[in-house]
């Protein structure tokens, strides 16, 4: 299924890039959408459903884009999923939307532990290194996690940099019995 979901995501983003439409806008308008679906049983009950016509299916999400604001490329897309039976995967193939248009506007998502609340120059400082380690622009989510007892880890896409004080001393641990 993830090629499935490869395929339409990166088709929405050339869909979205090639039109020179609003990048962010468009993505924030799909996960809005996204999170709809996600709240609303009844809503992917009528979507799921192959005994109602794929008419009626366009003209609820019609009303929802109506309601919402949404633009005419994010209602297009869900339509097309619509259409396909593959509303089912929205969520996913909006979170890879997500990455497919990091990658492209050479972003990297980065996940940093750090055992206590960083500063926002600490912040700044530790993503400027990730960056430069990268050669990309940094997106990063930050997480306590008291267990590393200090420093950080670093995790940018399958690639962990550990350097917390509880890795050293693994590390060490390990160093020693062999």
């Amino acid at each position: 299924m993830a090629s499935v979901q490869n395929t339409y995501a990166r088709a929405f983003a050339d869909a979205v890039m090639d039109g020179h439409l609003d990048v962010q806008k468009s993505l924030k308008e799909a996960q809005a959408l996204s999170a709809l679906v996600a709240e609303s049983k009844e809503l992917r009950e009528v979507w799921k459903t192959p005994s109602i016509p794929v008419e009626q299916k366009r003209a609820v999400l019609d009303a929802i884009v109506a309601r919402e604001g949404v633009s005419r490329i994010v209602r297009n897309f869900v339509a097309v999923l619509i259409d396909h039976r593959r509303t089912n995967l929205l969520a996913a193939i909006v979170k890879q939307f997500e990455l497919e248009l990091d990658r492209r506007m050479g972003f990297a998502e980065v996940e940093i532990s750090s055992a206590r609340e960083l500063s926002d120059a600490e912040r700044r400082a530790l993503e400027s290194k990730v960056e430069a380690l990268t050669g990309k622009k940094v997106r990063a989510r930050y997480q306590r996690e008291p267990e590393l007892l200090g420093g950080a880890v670093v995790k940018v896409g399958s690639t962990i940099y550990d350097g917390s004080v509880s890795g050293q001393l693994e590390r060490i641990r390990e160093a020693l019995s062999s």
